[in-house]
């Protein structure tokens, strides 16, 4: 996808200097003052042949690869090493620090093919007074969704109450779902650290603070945090 931007700005720059030459030398030949006399030009068969061919080329060139890139999001891995459930809450809160923070649940599968049981989890947002020292305000949580590094996974999004958009910009991802229905994306983190994101659908109260934080790591770490939630989750 970047790739892509970068080729379609080049086709930009080349369209606004030919549009900015247009504009000078209209000013030019159609200004008083430095051309009281102004050059007369009611036809020209050649100007409108190139400026109806050369905008259609460039478009086309646009289109293609637009149209090929544009399928290729909506593919779903077929067998995904992981499969993540996130389920949107608006209302769904409880007291946290003193406060009420907004939680998102989520559900882990496929992450022992010996054992078909389901790592789940509540991320709760950390409140505005009770960040720790190097936190981010109002992006943190509680519990991150952590995730295998170079590693393709599959993500299940679905709200249970009002509309929401699991998003995380900086990994290239954004996944829209409305209430009664649930929708797939992919997702594939190539460098380790920690992404934040947030719920990118207005849906009323509280829209502000929905946060969204994926942390990658190497296949050792994703282990013992697998190790140490199931021994949470079965206590």
């Amino acid at each position: 996808m970047s790739i892509f931007h970068h080729d379609i700005f080049f086709f930009l720059i080349l369209i606004l200097v030919f549009i900015s030459r247009m504009l000078v030398r209209a000013l030019w030949h159609f200004n008083e003052k430095t051309n009281p006399i102004p050059q007369r030009i009611v036809h020209g068969t050649t100007i409108e042949i190139i400026r109806t061919i050369f905008p259609s080329v460039i478009l086309l060139f646009i289109a293609i690869p637009s149209f090929a890139l544009l399928y290729s999001m909506d593919e779903v891995l077929v067998d995904p090493a992981i499969t993540i459930k996130a389920i949107g809450h608006q209302w769904y809160r409880i007291k946290f620090g003193g406060r009420r923070a907004l939680t998102q649940p989520y559900e882990y599968s496929d992450y022992n093919s010996s054992d078909e049981q389901s790592l789940t989890f509540d991320s709760y947002t950390i409140p505005e007074d009770d960040p720790e020292l190097g936190q981010s305000r109002l992006l943190e949580v509680d519990n991150r969704v952590v995730v295998l590094a170079k590693t393709h996974l599959r993500m299940i999004v679905t709200p249970a109450d009002v509309p929401h958009s699991w998003a995380v910009p900086s990994s290239g991802v954004k996944c829209d779902v409305v209430p009664g229905h649930s929708n797939l994306t992919s997702i594939s983190v190539q460098r380790e650290g920690v992404y934040y994101g947030q719920c990118s659908e207005i849906h009323g109260t509280n829209h502000a603070f929905t946060p969204i934080v994926v942390e990658a790591v190497t296949l050792k770490d994703y282990a013992d945090w697998v190790s140490n939630q199931l021994i949470l989750q079965t206590n």
